[in-house]
């Protein structure tokens, strides 16, 4: 089949994407369309909350606390990849210690454990039964910000004495009021939420790997300290 053949066989069934509109007048969907949107989303995120919420991922440094990441489908790879870059990320900063970050999504046999004999929605809080302290840290990721195991798990480090921050969308959802920070993207797109999650957490993890790159030891304590949540 030839090349010029095959290119009207596609434009018969997709119509043509050099054209403006599609077959029913509406104007077809552009890559351009969407970063212009995606654009738009840049200068309403919630900066404050994402500063705070590199606050205490240095103050779970600067106490030698773990910092425990978890969120479902895509937020689950945020989470893993969140996970990657603190504790690859920031090693070789000069500092004495390393974060200390675990991705619950990680563990396969034991999230399918606790699924199988339990139910889905323990799949994360009976991890923080296992591992988690008093100021400990819990990320949760989910962008409805409804999802019951994330609620439960946050739930259940707030028992433990925990520190919860999160990255939602929409209005934040039910995890919102069980989050001592969280950072919402004021959008219902599914795809964007979680690409500005996904920004987000790279500029977490880059202001956390600049300060414990050029800052003493003493210091990164000092300024956590400055922002410290009582629990």
């Amino acid at each position: 089949m030839s090349a010029g053949r095959k290119e009207a066989e596609l434009e018969s069934v997709f119509g043509n994407h050099e054209n403006s509109r599609s077959r029913n007048g509406s104007h077809a969907f552009r890559a351009g369309r969407y970063f212009e949107e995606l654009a738009k989303l840049i200068p309403q995120l919630p900066y404050a909350a994402i500063d705070a919420i590199a606050g205490v991922m240095l103050q779970a440094f600067a106490e030698d606390r773990t910092v425990f990441v978890f969120g479902n489908g895509g937020s689950a790879a945020s989470a893993s990849h969140a996970m990657v870059d603190m504790n690859k990320g920031t090693s070789g900063m000069g500092q004495s210690r390393r974060m200390k970050v675990m991705a619950l999504t990680d563990n396969v046999p034991l999230l399918t454990a606790w699924a199988n004999d339990s139910s889905y929605e323990k799949v994360f809080s009976e991890q923080l039964k296992n591992f988690a302290r008093s100021r400990d840290v819990a990320f949760a990721i989910s962008a409805s910000g409804n999802s019951s195991n994330v609620i439960l798990a946050l739930q259940t480090a707030r028992d433990c004495g925990a520190v919860t921050v999160g990255v939602a969308g929409y209005q934040g959802g039910k995890m919102k009021s069980l989050c001592d920070v969280c950072a919402v993207v004021p959008s219902d797109n599914m795809q964007m939420i979680e690409d500005m999650h996904h920004a987000m957490l790279h500029s977490i993890f880059t202001m956390v790997r600049e300060r414990l790159a050029h800052a003493k030891p003493e210091a990164v304590a000092v300024a956590a300290a400055a922002g410290r949540f009582v629990k």
